[in-house]
This record gives C-alpha cells, sequence and structure tokens, in this order.
C-alpha cells in the first residue's frame, strides 16, 4: 500500500511531479480520500508551515511545497468531491484598495488551501463593495492585506460596510506587514496574522477548530 508520510515528506521537499505520481498510485491502489488529503497532503502542509513560522523554511521553500501541493490536488480533488468530502471552510482573501502588492496574500491563500480551505482569491485593489458581495456567497472567514500604512484605513471601511450590509456571521481576519494586533483590536477585526503560517491558525480558531 502507499505510504501516506512518503506523500508528505516528498510535498515538503516540493517535488510536485513525485507527490502527484504518489497520490495518483494511492488512488489507485483504494486509498480513502480523506486519508490521502489529511495524512499525506494536509500533513504535509502543516509541517512546511510549522518550518516557516521556526523560520526553517522561508518563502521559496514554501512556495515549491504549495507547488506540490497543487499537482496533488488536481487528481485528489474530483475524488474529494465525488465522495462528498467536505472542506475545512470557505475563505476569501484580497489586498484592499489602492495596494497592489500580492506576494503575502498569495502565500495566505496557497497555506489556507493546504490546511483544507477553499479559497476564493479577489486579487488586489479590492473594494469594500467586492469584499461585502463575496462575504454574502457563504464566505465564513475573510482575509485583508495591506502593505502600506497609506492603504491600512480601507480595513475599517471593509468592516463598516459588512455590518451596513448584515454580514455579521463571517469573520474578518487582517494582515500584512504595517498591520499589527493593536490596529486590529482598534478597527474590530476578528483576528490578526503576523505571517501566513499563523494565518492559517487563526482561521481555524475562528471557525471553532483545529
Amino acid at each position: 500500500m502507499a505510504d501516506l508520510n512518503v506523500i508528505a515528506e516528498t510535498l515538503i521537499a516540493g517535488k510536485a511531479d513525485d507527490v502527484k505520481k504518489l497520490v495518483g498510485e494511492a488512488i489507485d491502489e483504494g486509498m480513502p480520500v480523506q486519508d490521502i488529503l489529511e495524512q499525506g497532503l494536509i500533513a504535509g502542509m502543516n509541517e512546511v508551515g510549522r518550518r516557516f513560522k521556526a523560520n526553517e523554511f522561508y518563502v521559496p521553500e514554501v512556495l515549491i511545497a504549495a507547488r506540490a501541493m497543487h499537482y496533488g490536488m488536481e487528481i485528489l480533488e474530483p475524488k474529494l468531491e465525488a465522495a462528498g468530502i467536505q472542506k475545512f471552510g470557505k475563505a476569501a482573501i484580497g489586498t484592499v484598495k489602492g495596494d497592489l502588492h500580492d506576494i503575502g496574500k498569495n502565500l495566505v491563500a496557497m497555506m489556507l488551501r493546504g490546511a483544507g480551505f477553499e479559497v476564493v482569491d479577489l486579487g488586489v485593489d479590492v473594494s469594500a463593495e467586492k469584499f461585502v458581495e463575496v462575504a454574502k456567497s457563504g464566505t465564513q472567514v475573510l482575509c485583508l492585506s495591506a502593505l502600506l500604512t497609506t492603504t491600512m484605513p480601507q480595513m475599517p471601511k471593509v468592516l463598516e460596510a459588512l455590518k451596513s450590509a448584515g454580514c455579521t456571521d463571517c469573520k474578518v481576519m487582517i494582515g500584512g506587514a504595517p498591520v499589527t494586533q493593536k490596529y486590529a483590536d482598534e478597527i474590530g477585526a476578528d483576528g490578526y496574522a503576523a505571517d501566513a503560517a499563523s494565518a492559517v491558525d487563526i482561521a481555524k480558531d475562528l471557525l471553532g477548530g483545529s
């Protein structure tokens, strides 16, 4: 039988083609798709997140591992849908209006996908109206990113727009180089993440899971 630890280790090493091959072999052997996802791919990305937080991995290694995760998910996702396996939760992420930076946002999106979230990437320069629109579509966690101090004031505008639209069930977490926990508290955000790995932990906490 396929070894799920090997899938996890191969993902951590960023060997995308090998991950895809191993996932395919595990499926062909009849291994439960949820086991492949949780004990293979997600376990691997969890370790990548741990190493990233411990400064053992840096952005390039995380991006390479996330690419390997994507390769595995390409063939696993149709099987998960056919089996009726639910995602951990639904998240949407975007850089706020006036801000065109996306490296941090992209990293968070990849880490959330690696943790089993369904992720809608709204891109950059996202208006408050667009955030409200996606919040109304069943999004459980809304992630706002800003890299400039001049665009940070867009974050409370999004929160106000959500409140005005009655989107009270959607949790909001914020992040970005100039953003702090203090700022999150001041504007009434539900969570703050200092880095991509922490963002996954916060998103899970906001949904009451682990």
